[in-house]
């Protein structure tokens, strides 16, 4: 059961961590994972993820890749799986931030063709 992990290549799950990459601020949408590039899609979407443990998922990524707590991908998803675990109203502002820091980083050319 033991894996080889590189010192610099560290994952607690199936995504690696560049740990010499991380809160670096600069978000290359071709190196993000699919998998966080779906779950962050779907959060951007009609139809969200309803599982918090996905949304968490992806919001520890952006976490460690993006901007660390000031990640408007990572505030994104935590103010997401807030709502699920509470259901309480979500922060529409914050929404509007993340589909614009989504198009900052190239996952789409306007908020538009995210929804």
């Amino acid at each position: 059961m033991s894996q080889q992990q590189r010192p610099n290549d560290v994952s607690i799950d199936d995504i690696p961590v560049d740990v010499s990459n991380t809160q670096s601020g600069e978000v290359d949408p071709a190196e993000v994972p699919e998998e966080i590039r779906s779950i962050t899609r779907g959060l951007a979407s009609e139809q969200p993820p309803t599982n918090p443990l996905v949304v968490l998922k992806a919001a520890r990524w952006w976490y460690i890749h993006g901007k660390g707590g000031t990640d408007p991908a990572f505030q994104w998803a935590i103010e997401w799986a807030r709502h699920l675990a509470t259901d309480t109203p979500s922060d529409v502002d914050q929404f509007d931030a993340f589909l614009e820091y989504l198009v900052t980083v190239g996952f789409a050319d306007e908020k538009a063709a995210l929804r």
